[in-house]
């Protein structure tokens, strides 16, 4: 892309989620503002850069009659904040891998955890809030989640927690209870389609267009998609379909060749997401009746024979059973040393197999 997404701590503007300020804004002003929030939402939808613009609001003094929580990026609050050296400002996330292939660490340590509450026992260094951000909450192992829960049991005052979450259900129950919950949703085509335009002008309006809808309503997934070639594997997932329901084997092997090394993880990831997504898209197509809108080019045919053939081997229920299969295959690959040109080969030989009877 031409022009690169800042980091979430580094963004002055968030798009699609003016509901959720004016939710924030409203209990700030009517004086119950709730000491622990609990932001939630699908990935790449700007959860993070919500929590940091709360925070940004909050250090800078809450600014009487604004309209929204932006503070300018000129401001001295957003500079120190966006170089994480505002003093009443701690940020807890997954800490970027230290492997060759720099892939983040898959929890938040207890110890990551531990910083909170001395952290929180300190008197406002700028002014009259502390806020703390935990990045991917879900991400907290067992003993991280226990350390938090105490925090929230016994709040300290002028202390503002903001826990952003993907998949609030991996929380303990006990602290999402103790959160007010602000769910922020995906973002409107229009709005990732605008900000592609910004942030990518090199793309076509046809590839744009392709992922727009592949991102479905998140501008992170876009952003990966753009700097993974996704739209490439997906044009290429579907040409392993082509012939539906019948799978070219010597291309299955050609993409396993590519895709299934180590140095290929980001594809891998990628390719496999896309195909466990495109099943689960036809099989919720199916159960309502219609037919998905093409993504790419083509698409539609492919779609047609796959759909056919699902009917002839046993309708929905099969496809379900194998979208599933399918997932459970892929993690369990993920979770493994399992050769991924194998799995891949697997993944393809229960797809035609379910679909020829």
């Amino acid at each position: 892309m031409s022009g690169e997404f800042s980091a979430p701590r580094a963004n002055p503007r968030l798009l699609g989620h003016e509901a959720a300020e004016g939710a924030f804004l409203d209990a700030l002003r009517a004086g119950r503002l709730p000491h622990a929030w609990l932001i939630t939402g699908p990935p790449g939808i700007g959860k993070a850069t919500f929590a940091h613009r709360v925070a940004r609001f909050l250090l800078a003094g809450a600014p009487r009659g604004a309209q929204g929580l932006e503070i300018p990026a000129d401001h001295p609050t957003f500079r120190r904040a966006a170089a994480a050296g505002h003093a009443d400002l701690l940020t807890i996330e997954r800490n970027s891998g230290d492997d060759e292939r720099k892939r983040r660490s898959r929890e938040i340590p207890v110890e990551e955890i531990r910083r909170i509450e001395p952290f929180l026992r300190l008197t406002a260094a700028e002014g009259a809030w502390r806020v703390v951000i935990v990045d991917e909450a879900e991400a907290m192992n067992r003993n991280g989640a226990n350390a938090l829960l105490k925090i929230l049991e016994e709040p300290p005052a002028h202390a503002v927690l903001l826990l952003t979450c993907g998949n609030p259900g991996a929380l303990l129950p006990t602290i999402r209870s103790r959160c007010r919950l602000l769910a922020l949703e995906p973002l409107p085509d229009a709005t990732v389609d605008r900000l592609l335009a910004e942030h990518a002008p090199e793309l076509d309006p046809a590839e744009r267009a392709s992922l727009v809808r592949l991102a479905e309503g998140s501008i992170g997934r876009a952003a990966s998609l753009i700097e993974d070639g996704g739209l490439g594997l997906y044009r290429d997932m579907l040409a392993l379909l082509d012939d539906f329901p019948r799978v070219d084997f010597k291309a299955v092997h050609r993409m396993g060749d590519r895709i299934g090394p180590v140095a290929a993880d980001s594809s891998w990831r990628l390719f496999t997401e896309l195909l466990v997504w495109w099943m689960e898209r036809l099989a919720r197509a199916a159960a309502r009746g219609i037919a998905p809108a093409e993504i790419v080019a083509g698409e539609g045919t492919v779609m047609q024979r796959v759909v056919g053939a699902v009917d002839r081997a046993g309708g929905l229920d099969r496809w379900v059973e194998l979208w599933d299969n399918t997932r459970r295959l892929f993690a369990q690959a993920d979770g493994s040393n399992l050769d991924r040109k194998q799995v891949l080969l697997q993944a393809f030989i229960g797809i035609e197999r379910a679909c020829n009877g």
